[in-house]
This record gives structure tokens, sequence and C-alpha cells, in this order.
């Protein structure tokens, strides 16, 4: 396994992000003058370029960073790599606004989304990423949603899960990319959340979830979304268990 530091929320970089893990490699990329999208794309073009090479190379990439946005250049480096993930997406958020729905504006709030199609002009065009289909998306808790995404959702071929009933049964087939946003955890059991979403589920619940998916065999990439501030204690909490999981997916 490859550990790979990704230290941006959005087009920002955030030296002083708390982490869980000890990095292999960090990425960081002098970004242009310009649009976020356009910044955002050449820092994720780094990321997949990171991503490929690793699952070339044989190794398993673990990405983490400071959003959910960063799977964008995740999921292109594994296509660049050949592999057709599918993708598990434990959230306490849907990331199934677009520009046309949001109504806070947050770029962060889209990427799954754009995953599955989305304005590909904005980045997965400049990054060669195909659309995943979205019968080959499990969305996992989601419990704060707005009301255009429980329209999308309603109408989407996106599969939702709770974490407690989440199985291997109910995956779909292939290559997996788990994707792990943080805040999918109870704010009462992790401090510090940028978008705390009471009503979810433990630490150790979570952790006990994806491992249901790591031991199916099948998990090509897990992307870690630190989604906190930093300095108040989540990275030195999660640790433990992040690493205990991950151990069984050496």
């Amino acid at each position: 396994m490859t550990r790979i530091l990704v230290p941006y929320h959005l087009d920002e970089r955030l030296p002083d992000l708390d982490v869980p893990v000890t990095p292999d490699v960090t990425v960081t990329v002098d970004l242009p003058e310009g649009d976020p999208w356009g910044r955002m794309a050449r820092l994720y073009e780094a990321v997949a370029a990171t991503v490929a090479e690793t699952v070339r190379g044989g190794a398993r990439p673990t990405v983490v960073s400071g959003d959910c946005t960063t799977s964008l250049g995740v999921v292109a480096g594994l296509q660049w790599a050949g592999l057709d993930p599918a993708i598990v997406w434990f959230d306490a958020h849907g990331d199934v606004q677009t520009l046309e729905t949001t109504a806070s504006g947050y770029l962060g709030g889209m990427p799954l989304r754009m995953l599955v199609g989305y304005r590909p002009d904005l980045v997965a065009g400049p990054l060669g990423l195909s659309a995943v289909a979205e019968e080959r998306v499990v969305l996992v808790d989601a419990r704060d949603l707005d009301p255009p995404e429980v329209a999308y959702l309603e109408r989407a071929a996106i599969r939702r899960r709770g974490v407690d009933d989440l199985s291997a049964d109910g995956l779909p087939d292939g290559p997996l990319y788990l994707h792990l946003d943080l805040d999918v955890v109870d704010p009462d059991d992790l401090p510090g959340l940028r978008f705390p979403a009471p009503g979810g589920p433990g630490l150790s619940p979570v952790v006990e979830a994806l491992g249901r998916v790591i031991g199916t065999g099948r998990v090509a990439a897990v992307g870690v979304a630190c989604t906190w501030r930093p300095g108040q204690g989540a990275a030195e909490r999660v640790r433990p268990h992040l690493d205990a999981v991950l151990a069984d997916w050496n």
C-alpha cells in the first residue's frame, strides 16, 4: 500500500492539515491563476498520475486529502491504469449537488455527481475521466441531503445503504474505489468537523463497514477525506481505527 497525501481543500493548500496516516508521497502543484475548476483540474491531473503510477507498479493507493473532490483525480488515475472502478461512497452528505441546484455554492458538494457524468467540461474532460454508471455506485449513509439531492437520488440508479446494512453481497461487481468522508461519523464521536451532521453512526461501526468492503478483496484504491479543522484531535482519534482496517488491505 502507498499512502498519498494531497494537502488541499478544493484549490486551497492546507499546510497544517492533520491526517491520520504517515504519507509515503505528497502531491503539491504550483496552481495557475484563474477559476477554481481549472486549478483543481491541474491538481487532480497530478493526483491521477501518481495514482496510476502506483497501481501500475503493483501497489494500492490510499489517497488522503482535505475534501471529497480529490476523488476525481483518484478515479481518473485508476482509469488511466486500465481499471474500470465502481464506487462505494461513505459520506454524511450526498455530494450530488450541481451548479444549478446548490444553495450554498460550495463546490465540494458536487464530486459524486461529477463522477457519474455531470458537467464533464469542468474537470472530467481535462482529466480524460470517463463517467461511472450510476448503477455502479453505492452511497452509504448520506443522512444530510438538500431537497434537490433528495429529488435526484429518488430517480437515480445509485444504490443507497446504511452503515449497518452494508454487505459484500450488495456491492457492484469489479474493482472498487472506496471513498470515506470522515464526516459520516457522528460529530459527538469525532471533533472539529467542517460540516457536522448529527445523528450518524459512531466511528467503530463505520470502520466495521469499511472492513466488510475491504474484505471483498476487490478494493483498488481508498480515498480518505479529512473534512475537519486542524488542531482539534480528529486525526489522532481516527488513526488507530484506520490503521487497523487498512492493515487488512495490505
